[in-house]
């Protein structure tokens, strides 16, 4: 039996391109209000959104930028960010959506294996990017965004750096070209798990799929508000939560980043009615001083993944409904526990989305009976509903595509009513924050330090009930190295978030027949006994963004 297709909104599939649901929702809601920007207060309207993002397409067409083209796009929250990546794609151009805390080794992997030609970003990260600029020749220019911190010396390169405003005059008109639903509008690089950062190639239809998507089994209604705080290079942000919004021909109140002190005052000003929050977000959230006033906000609708364990508690203290899902930007959203779904199910995955199959199936890909933990494997009906693969890696897409099921290397089971319920990861990734971190990139990075003859990392339970990257060292004999100057190395060389926190020299690590570290063993001698790690944040050392 197959799966209902997914709801379009009335979109034939040839339609379902950014440029023309950009142009068709303004033309329809015209100066409707669509976006807020709650740091500094400036509003933009459907049609505002439309005409700018015509300018600086227009802008970057004048100046060679054109179909496949990738430009990198370093930011944090702020309209501008948005209007790069509905601009790039209205020219058939591809962007390249980098976390901010991404620097050194990381960095110039990124940019190298996206093939970047430009970069937009603002002048706070443009001295990271000097610091790398004999390691990326293919760049070709930059466009700055002021954002009150110094310019770097950019005086030893060739590039043509401009500022972001020039952007903005270019005609309004629409660009000429029109990029077709199957083109490559977006590489999301998703953490690796067995080697380096792979880009999602996500077509035009898919960015378009996942808005409709989230707007759709979320229940998006056309008054609604949506509270956005995660950072917009991540798909949840801006595929689900912002192109969710604008399919619903709802609004969206953008946040620069989460604070926990500032969370619920940017809710109540925005009148925000729906919000996704990441776990770890959640329990900061829930671990604050509870209030009288904790259920005088506007929300109905709060999406979180994981779903802790004290959600019905949260749902009774803070007056709303919370709902939960299982997806992945290496596929696409799988799942939804919706506001639908009986109580009995929360702290499930939800069921099928509109368009998807979901399978349990043993190592064999044989699928086994309901009840059983297995791996999640996937199958979608919706053309162009999914990443269509890992970019340059073509091995990898084959490899996890094998059988015409998408392998996510996730086990959990479905139960009798067709629910899924989350397991545990069979991926060697840490999850940090919200952030998925590769273990692989945190070795490489420090494997780089003269000093380091091996190391592996690996994730370690602490406070919050989320994990911490761990990392075990074997130094080059006769050589020393303090862990407080590894942390500063690591520091220099990768994004905060994956800076290790417990740190711990061995002579030589536990490993198998041919000679792989057995991780496993790592993390079980650490938790049985914690003196064993050095543990950063006890030594009063702050990595910062």
């Amino acid at each position: 039996m197959m799966a209902r297709r997914l709801h379009t909104f009335g979109y034939e599939l040839e339609q379902m391109t950014v440029p023309f649901v950009v142009a068709d929702k303004a033309e329809r809601n015209g100066d409707k209000h669509f976006l807020e920007y709650l740091a500094d207060g400036r509003r933009f309207t459907y049609r505002e959104v439309h005409l700018i993002t015509n300018r600086i397409a227009n802008a970057m067409r004048h100046r060679g930028l054109g179909s496949g083209d990738h430009v990198a796009v370093m930011m944090d929250n702020c309209p501008e960010q948005f209007f790069t990546y509905i601009a790039l794609a209205k020219i058939g151009a591809v962007s390249v959506p980098l976390n901010s805390a991404a620097k050194g080794v990381l960095l110039t992997y990124l940019l190298a294996h996206s093939d970047t030609v430009m970069v937009v970003l603002e002048s706070n990260y443009l001295g990271r990017l000097t610091e790398i600029a004999d390691t990326v020749p293919a760049i070709r220019g930059i466009f700055v965004l002021p954002d009150g911190t110094d310019r770097a010396d950019t005086s030893g390169n060739s590039w043509v750096i401009e500022p972001y405003d020039a952007l903005l005059t270019g005609s309004e008109a629409g660009p000429e070209t029109a990029p077709a639903v199957g083109d490559l509008a977006m590489l999301a690089y998703t953490s690796g798990t067995t080697g380096p950062s792979k880009g999602n190639s996500l077509a035009q239809g898919t960015v378009i799929s996942y808005g409709c998507t989230t707007a759709e089994s979320n229940g998006y209604r056309d008054d609604d508000t949506v509270y956005v705080c995660l950072p917009l290079n991540h798909a949840n942000a801006l595929l689900c939560s912002v192109f969710g919004a604008w399919m619903a021909n709802a609004a969206v109140a953008l946040s620069r980043r989460f604070s926990v002190s500032g969370y619920w005052g940017e809710v109540k000003r925005s009148g925000a009615t729906v919000t996704n929050v990441l776990g770890s977000m959640m329990n900061f959230l829930w671990s604050s001083p509870a209030s009288p006033e904790d259920r005088e906000n506007p929300l109905r609708v709060c999406n979180v993944v994981p779903m802790p364990a004290f959600a019905r508690d949260y749902e009774q203290r803070f007056g709303l409904r919370l709902i939960s899902g299982y997806g992945l930007t290496d596929y696409c959203l799988a799942t939804v526990y919706s506001t639908l779904a009986p109580t009995s199910k929360l702290g499930s995955s939800g069921t099928p989305r509109s368009g998807v199959e979901v399978r349990i199936v043993n190592e064999a890909d044989a699928e086994i009976p309901t009840g059983e933990v297995g791996e999640i494997v996937l199958r979608s009906n919706n053309p162009w509903g999914t990443s269509q693969g890992y970019y340059k890696n073509a091995e990898a897409t084959l490899a996890a595509n094998r059988n015409g099921w998408w392998h996510t290397g996730d086990r959990g089971y479905l139960d009798a009513d067709g629910y899924l319920w989350f397991a545990d990861r069979k991926k060697d990734a840490i999850r940090r924050r919200g952030e998925n971190i590769s273990s692989f990139e945190v070795e490489t990075v420090l494997l780089r330090h003269p000093a380091i003859a091996d190391v592996a990392a690996y994730p370690l339970k602490a406070e919050h009930a989320e994990d911490e990257v761990a990392v075990s060292v074997v130094l080059v004999e006769g050589q020393q190295l303090s862990e407080a100057e590894l942390i500063a190395f690591a520091s220099a060389n990768m994004a905060y978030y994956m800076v290790p926190r417990f740190v711990r020299f061995m002579a030589d690590m536990p490993r198998t027949q041919n000679q792989k570290v057995e991780k496993y063993r790592l993390r079980q001698e650490a938790e049985a006994d914690t003196s064993l790690m050095w543990d950063r944040e006890a030594a009063g050392i702050e990595v910062k963004r």
